[in-house]
Parts: C-alpha cells; sequence; structure tokens
C-alpha cells in the first residue's frame, strides 16, 4: 500500500526573495574574514610546511642510504 507523504517542503533559500547575488558588503566581511583567518594560521602553516620538507629531506636520504647498504652488501657478497 504506497502512501503519499502528506507535507511539503518548507526550505526557503538564503536570498530570501532578493536576487542571489553577492553583495559589496558580505565581500567585504568576506574579505576581512580570511584575512584574520590568515593571520591566525600564519605560523602554523610556516612550521607545518618546513616540516614537510625535513620529512621529504630525510626521506630522500634514508632511501639513498638504504640503497648504498644494498649495494654494498651484494658487492660483498659477490666477492666473498
Amino acid at each position: 500500500m504506497s502512501r503519499s507523504p502528506d507535507f511539503c517542503s518548507a526550505w526557503d533559500t538564503s536570498c530570501a526573495g532578493q536576487p542571489a547575488d553577492v553583495s559589496l558588503t558580505e565581500l567585504s566581511t568576506l574579505g576581512d574574514h580570511l584575512a584574520h583567518c590568515g593571520a591566525v594560521r600564519g605560523p602554523l602553516d610556516t612550521f607545518l610546511a618546513g616540516a614537510g620538507l625535513l620529512q621529504a629531506l630525510v626521506a630522500e636520504h634514508v632511501v639513498t642510504v638504504a640503497l648504498l647498504v644494498t649495494l654494498v652488501v651484494g658487492a660483498v657478497s659477490l666477492v666473498a
């Protein structure tokens, strides 16, 4: 037995009957917010970027050292 819903959607758009364009005050407020968030996140982002670079540098050297050790062990096992 199928029953149709007795309710209709009751949602409104955020423009509430106005044009759905972005106003200059909204853009200004958004710009202020992004500038504030960027200033707060600045030192943390710098730290995380430095940590990422350090991790990449260490990872490159770990792989190089592991490759050299493998080559030396292989060469020694062939000679011996």
